[in-house]
C-alpha cells in the first residue's frame, strides 16, 4: 500500500513499492463459492494452508519492488503518496528480488500468530519512511496498538516479537521487562559503562533517517494531488477480462441489494457512474433504479451531460489498462496444491484411480476421496480407500476439480436414490463454478443425469472417457484454474452485446 524509500551505500534515495506475487499465480473463487464455503467448511482457506504447509507444498511469493528515482516523483498523473493508488507496472516493472516461503507452521497458535506485534516502523538500515500520511499516521498509531493489545511498553520483548540477536540499548524497566540488564547507567556517553551502549550510526551499520530537503508553507489542508478519486478505479475496471467485470457487477448488486434506502442506492450508482457508464447501467437496471447524474464529492466542478465532470475528465488516466490487475493474465501452468475430489463406490475401477492419482500427485495436487458414505470404498481388484468425505458431509465448492471414477457397478451406487441428488447437485455445482471435471469409463447413467449432458456443447474442462489424452487433458484444465469464458452459456444465458 504504502511508498517506502531504498537508500543505497552512496546515499542516494527511490522510492519503492514493494510487490509479493504467488509463485502459482493469483486465483479466487466465485462469490457463490464463498457465500456456500463460509456456511459449509468456515476455515477451509486456513486449514487449506495448513495442511500445505504441513504436506511441504510450502506457498511461495516472489517478492519484487518498483524503485521510482526521487527526481521522477511528479512524473505520474497521481500522487505517488497517496496509498490508495498503484503505480501501473506498464510505467514502472517491478523486480524480482527474492522469495518468501511459509515454510512451517505455529508450533503455540496464541504465542506465535496472536501476539505478535507488527510495526511499519520495524525497518532496517537501507529502508526509510516517505511522507504519505496514512504511512505516518500508522507510525503512531499501531504503537499505540500494540499498547493496549499487549497491555506492555516491553511487548517487542515477547519471545515472537524480540530480535534474534541481542538489543543493546538505555530503555530501561518498565512493566513486563523481560530483558535483565546489567550495570547502573541508562544514557551515553558515560564514564561508569565504559561509554557502552553507544549509539551506533550509520557508517557503523546503525539506522539513520534520510536527510530529505524539504520546503514550503506548512498548512493543515489536503494536497489537490489527493482530489483524484476515479482514475485508477476506471483502470482497475478497464483492466478486467468481460468475466471478471461480469462478477464485480454481480457483486455489486448483490451487496446493493442489501441497502434499504433507495436514495443511498441512487448515490452509490452515480459514483459507480463516475467509473464507467456501463457498469452503472448495468447494475441500476438491476436494482430497479435510474443512473442520476451527480456532481464530483469535492462539489466545486459541476457535472457534464455524460454523468462525468469536466475534472474527472481531466482525471481519465493516461495508463487505459494495466494487464498485471486481471488474473486472466495470471499464471496458469501448474496443478501445485489443487485438491481434486475423486467420486468412488464399491466396485470402481481401482487401475484408472492409480494411474490418475499417481499423475495429479506428481504434479502437486492433492486427491481427497468423496464416497457415498464414510465407510471404506472396496475397488474392483480388492483395494480398500477410505474416504475423507462422504457426499452429503461436502460440497464441490471446497475442490478445485472432480474424477467421477469408471465404473459400472460403482456408477449404479451412485445413482440409488440416498446418493443421486448429492452426486448429481455436486457435479451441477462445479459445473456451473467453471471446473474441471472428468468422467471415467461406464459413468454415462451419471453424465446423463446432470446439467453437462443437457447443455451438449464444447468444453475443454469437461473431459470424457472416449478422450484418448483424457488423463492430461485433465490435468491442463485443472492448471488453467477455470473456463470462464463458458460461464454464461454452462449457465444458460445468452451474452448481451457488448456497449
Amino acid at each position: 500500500v504504502h511508498s517506502f524509500r531504498f537508500i543505497n551505500s552512496e546515499g542516494t534515495a527511490f522510492f519503492v513499492k514493494f510487490h509479493l506475487k504467488p509463485k502459482l499465480g493469483v486465483h479466487s473463487v466465485a462469490w457463490p463459492e464463498a457465500q456456500k464455503i463460509s456456511g459449509n467448511d468456515p476455515d477451509f482457506h486456513r486449514r487449506d494452508l495448513w495442511e500445505a504447509i504441513e504436506n511441504g507444498a510450502f506457498p511461495e511469493w516472489d517478492l519484487g519492488v518498483q524503485l521510482i528515482p526521487e527526481e521522477n516523483e511528479h512524473d505520474f498523473d497521481f500522487d505517488l503518496l497517496d496509498p490508495t493508488k498503484i503505480v501501473p507496472e506498464e510505467l514502472v516493472p517491478v523486480e524480482i528480488i527474492g522469495t518468501l516461503t511459509l515454510n512451517r507452521n505455529p508450533d503455540n497458535f496464541f504465542a506465535e500468530t496472536e501476539q505478535i506485534a507488527f510495526h511499519p516502523g520495524h525497518l532496517v538500515p537501507g529502508i526509510d519512511f516517505t511522507n504519505d500520511p496514512l504511512l505516518q499516521g500508522r507510525l503512531f498509531s499501531y504503537t499505540d496498538t500494540q499498547l493496549s493489545r499487549l497491555g506492555s511498553p516491553n511487548f517487542h520483548e515477547i519471545p515472537i516479537n524480540r530480535s534474534i540477536q541481542t538489543v543493546h540499548n538505555n530503555q530501561r524497566d518498565g512493566h513486563m521487562r523481560q530483558q535483565i540488564v546489567k550495570g547502573k547507567v541508562s544514557y551515553e556517553p558515560n564514564s561508569i559503562g565504559g561509554g557502552c551502549p553507544y549509539q551506533a550510526m550509520m557508517k557503523d551499520g546503525g539506522f539513520a533517517s534520510y536527510g530529505e530537503r524539504v520546503s514550503g508553507a506548512k498548512i493543515r489542508a489536503r494536497s489537490e494531488s489527493f482530489v483524484d478519486h476515479y482514475s485508477q478505479a476506471k483502470l482497475f475496471y478497464n483492466s478486467q477480462s468481460e468475466p471478471e467485470k461480469r462478477h464485480l457487477q454481480k457483486a455489486l448488486i448483490f451487496e446493493l441489494t442489501k441497502v434499504t434506502i433507495p436514495e443511498i442506492r441512487e448515490r452509490m450508482i452515480g459514483q459507480l457512474n463516475f467509473i464507467n457508464k456501463d457498469l452503472a447501467k448495468k447494475v441500476a437496471d438491476k436494482l430497479g433504479v435510474k443512473v442520476k447524474v451527480l456532481d464530483q464529492p469535492n462539489g466545486s466542478i459541476p457535472a457534464d451531460h455524460d454523468g462525468l465532470s469536466l475534472q474527472s475528465e481531466e482525471r481519465e488516466p493516461k495508463q487505459k489498462k494495466s494487464e498485471a490487475l486481471s488474473m486472466e493474465n495470471t499464471v496458469k501452468d501448474s496443478i501445485k496444491s489443487r485438491v481434486i475430489a475423486f467420486l468412488l463406490a464399491d466396485g470402481c475401477n481401482a487401475d484408472s484411480i492409480k494411474q490418475l492419482q499417481k499423475k495429479l500427485e506428481n504434479g502437486g495436487a492433492v486427491v481427497q476421496i468423496v464416497a457415498p458414505e464414510m465407510v471404506p470404498v472396496k475397488a474392483d481388484d480388492g483395494t480398500s480407500y477410505t474416504p475423507k468425505h462422504s457426499i452429503s458431509s461436502t460440497s464441490s465448492v471446497c475442490f478445485d476439480a472432480v474424477y467421477v471414477a469408471s465404473g459400472e457397478k460403482s456408477s449404479e451406487i451412485w445413482m440409488m436414490p440416498d446418493y443421486k441428488n448429492g452426486v448429481v447437485d455436486f457435479l451441477n455445482e462445479a459445473y456451473r463454478h467453471c471446473k474441471a471435471i472428468y468422467f471415467g469409463e461406464n459413468t454415462e447413467i451419471i453424465f446423463n443425469s446432470t446439467d453437462i449432458y443437457q447443455k451438449k456443447h464444447e468444453d475443454p474442462a469437461v473431459i470424457l472417457a472416449e478422450d484418448k489424452k483424457g488423463d492430461e487433458n485433465f490435468i491442463k484444465a485443472i492448471a488453467s484454474h477455470r473456463v470462464w469464458d463458458l460461464e454464461l452459456e454452462r449457465n444458460g444465458i445468452k451474452a448481451e452485446p457488448q456497449s
